[in-house]
């Protein structure tokens, strides 16, 4: 469980070219949000890939946010295929999954509740970005 409360969690879920910058994804994240009228403030979490763990554009957003930044392995993600809303075959080629923002975000969200995509993958020149909402099982 991500946390031991009642409320519902957002996860936002991410995926990036090499050297992507906080502020790129940073801009991704508050413009998708302000298109579904959501805060900043209310993501609880972030998520993405094993193999951006050592990306420094995710890991100094995760600072600059103050929140816990998780990853996942391809196999972790690959559970979440069928809900995805976009599957690129670019991204399997170099992840070994179809869709690192809304896997990720999935993933994440499920650990916590019944997990769902409240925004789809949201795209940049150099990022992608999903919403998840987990709502705790009662």
């Amino acid at each position: 469980m991500l946390f031991d409360n009642k409320q519902p969690i957002l996860v936002a879920g991410l995926g990036c070219q090499r050297g992507c910058s906080a502020a790129a994804l940073l801009e991704l994240i508050e413009h998708s949000l302000e298109a579904h009228d959501l805060r900043l403030q209310d993501i609880s979490v972030l998520a993405s890939i094993d193999l951006k763990s050592q990306e420094p554009g995710l890991l100094e957003l995760a600072i600059q946010l103050d929140l816990p930044l998780s990853f996942f392995n391809a196999e972790q993600l690959a559970t979440y295929e069928s809900q995805l809303s976009h599957r690129s075959q670019i991204a399997f080629e170099h992840t070994g999954c179809f869709g690192i923002a809304e896997s990720s975000a999935l993933a994440l969200a499920s650990q916590s509740g019944s997990a769902e995509l409240l925004i789809p993958r949201q795209k940049s020149s150099q990022a992608t970005f999903a919403l998840a909402i987990a709502r705790p099982i009662r």
